[in-house]
């Protein structure tokens, strides 16, 4: 989010106005003679205002008695504390280490947001990115509470569903902290770029989700992280390669289950469900 971590792992929304919008995002399904996978392509960060759990989406989670999503948010203290432990580890370099002409654009967009221009000097810079990313949508009342992920795992307690993560937070975090320093720089960098930008990208994103338009999505995608390939690797090919296998799995096993994951995920050609198909699987677009 920092376009590139918005637009690979989060794909966010952006701004709209107070009226009540509807949405229709992609919904595709894997089946065998006893079981089927949906698979859903979600956006982490939402505003209220959005209909989107309506139609075919909501009938496809009535009909599971499974939901996967990325993973199961741990309590809040208890990501804090992990984020304090990948993200300000003793002896890993900081932002405090940064150039000077670098902490000068950092302490720009620090002053800008109303923060001291030191705010974030005991970050890591993948974990400064993250932050910095952050702070503009919540200005704009974007919050995960209103994310798609949260009101699935909501409903799906509601309905006595079981809940279970592809991966876990530590797993997540730990990605971006296991980045080269030249990888995390260029996260950083690219974040500070795309600040000014920030709502336009969002808005052009949320148009793309929003009408289901998968290959929009795989075009912002694939630009936006072709500058930075070991983020790409890391973040969207190796995670997609994972899930796949963990699906082609799960067809062994009956039942029908609602696979909820970042809305990246699901498109382009090293997508999860392009993975899927040319392993000989019929992946079927509902809508």
């Amino acid at each position: 989010m920092f376009r590139a971590f918005l637009l690979a792992a989060l794909l966010l929304l952006g701004s709209c106005g107070p009226a009540p919008r509807a949405a229709k995002p992609a919904l595709w399904a894997v089946r065998d003679g006893d079981t089927t996978v949906y698979l859903f392509g979600t956006v982490h960060m939402l505003r209220p205002d959005l209909r989107w759990f309506e139609g075919p989406v909501r009938s496809a989670f009535e009909r599971s008695d499974t939901l996967v999503l990325e993973l199961v948010m741990p309590p809040q203290g208890e990501t804090q504390a992990l984020l304090d432990r990948l993200g300000r580890t003793p002896g890993d370099p900081t932002v405090a280490a940064l150039p000077p002409a670098e902490h000068a654009r950092l302490d720009k967009a620090l002053r800008g947001a109303g923060l001291s221009d030191r705010a974030l000097d005991r970050d890591e810079p993948w974990l400064a990115a993250i932050t910095l990313s952050l702070l503009p949508l919540q200005k704009l009342g974007y919050d995960d509470a209103n994310g798609a992920e949260q009101v699935l795992q909501t409903a799906a307690g509601k309905a006595g569903k079981r809940v279970a993560g592809l991966e876990t937070a530590a797993q997540q975090f730990g990605y971006f902290d296991h980045l080269s320093a030249a990888a995390q720089r260029r996260l950083l960098d690219d974040t500070l770029d795309g600040l000014a930008d920030m709502g336009r990208t969002i808005d052009t994103t949320i148009a793309a989700w929003g009408k289901g338009d998968a290959d929009g999505l795989a075009r912002l995608l694939n630009a936006d992280l072709a500058g930075n390939p070991e983020l790409r690797d890391v973040l969207l090919v190796r995670r997609n390669r994972a899930w796949a296998a963990w699906i082609r799995g799960r067809m062994r096993t009956p039942g029908t289950v609602f696979v909820a994951v970042g809305a990246g995920h699901l498109a382009g050609d090293e997508s999860v469900l392009a993975l899927l198909a040319r392993a000989g699987f019929k992946v079927e677009r509902l809508q």
